[in-house]
């Protein structure tokens, strides 16, 4: 019951700081003179990409055992799974359920070449990450890892240089200081940081209470680690992106995640292939396959139609519980 408790008290300092760093993230990109694809591609992705890129690497960096390893590998990959799959779906049904009320249009208003650049991005970085676990020489694999980092780094560049400043459109007063018209940049970062430290203990606090309850109902670790984990991590991204898919920022909720994808799918792989021997065993791969379908699926329906539905996003559940009902069906 104790761990229930711990679980919700969590949650809700998620929620208080999905709120604030929302908020403090479209004052740092308008000050900044940042365009919607940045701000949500780069600053957001990585600032609520904190939660579960710490897993892996406390597990990898700080765990002795093969275990410790195995969860680290698995978060790892259950990153851009969840990502890929249920994050999607949540915003595509957030959308749907706001268009069914009459508050929004069925049509996600998206910058296309944003979502299809994170989109690419993703398809090819995180098919050369899995590709370096069938590499059994040490030294290619590293030079690999070293092209993952190399690449999201023209990744951020691209995304920064290669769009307008949204500057015309009104937003709400900064919550720190709601009384200026146009707050001080020490505020944004003020708030901006104390929201990604909410984040990452609300995280931390909601991810210990999951394992506790998941040990305590005898879960598997690699479901433990590439399934339990991952959806508590990626809370922070699904409610950046269902605030802003409220207000009618698509891209910012979209882009929230595709980026988020695009870093999972390179930095953080990096490490482990750096760390680790990098082995997937069939499930792992099935996880990774998966994703890269789900991705795809979207990828090609943004290029033949130019356009998306919001419930072209749910595709993303349907993924995910194939994952579920194949794979771990076959382990339970």
């Amino acid at each position: 019951m104790a761990n229930i408790g711990t679980l919700l008290i969590g949650l809700g300092i998620i929620l208080v700081s999905a709120e604030l760093f929302t908020n403090g993230i479209e004052w740092m990109g308008r000050r900044m003179k940042l365009s919607d694809g940045a701000v949500g591609s780069i600053l957001a992705a990585v600032g609520t990409a904190l939660p579960e890129t710490l897993v892996p690497i406390i597990a990898i960096g700080f765990g002795a055992s093969q275990a410790a390893t195995d969860i680290g590998v698995g978060a790892i990959l259950g990153a851009p799974f969840m990502l890929g799959t249920l994050a999607l779906f949540v915003t595509g049904a957030a959308a749907l359920f706001l268009a069914l009320l009459g508050k929004r249009r069925a049509t996600m208003m998206i910058d296309e070449c944003v979502m299809k650049r994170d989109l690419r991005f993703f398809l090819v970085i995180y098919s050369l990450a899995i590709m370096a676990a069938f590499m059994h020489i040490r030294e290619i694999k590293l030079v690999l890892a070293a092209g993952l980092v190399g690449a999201y780094i023209f990744y951020a560049y691209r995304t920064i240089t290669g769009g307008e400043c949204n500057a015309g459109e009104d937003l709400n007063p900064l919550l720190l200081t709601r009384a200026a018209r146009i707050p001080r940049l020490r505020f944004i970062f003020l708030q901006v940081l104390c929201a990604v430290a909410g984040i990452v203990g609300g995280a931390e606090l909601f991810v210990h209470s999951m394992e506790k309850i998941a040990q305590a109902m005898n879960i598997s670790p690699f479901i433990l680690s590439v399934i339990i984990t991952p959806v508590a991590t990626e809370l922070p991204e699904k409610f950046n992106s269902v605030i802003w898919i409220s207000r009618g920022k698509d891209t910012l909720a979209l882009g929230n995640i595709t980026g988020a994808m695009v870093f999972q799918s390179s930095i953080i792989p990096a490490i482990g292939i750096a760390m680790t021997p990098w082995v997937l065993n069939p499930a792992a791969f099935a996880c990774a396959l998966v994703a890269l379908s789900s991705a795809g699926f979207i990828y090609l329906l943004l290029t033949v139609r130019g356009y998306l539905r919001a419930y072209n996003l749910l595709s993303g559940g349907l993924f995910y519980a194939l994952f579920l009902f194949v794979v771990i069906g076959q382990m339970v």
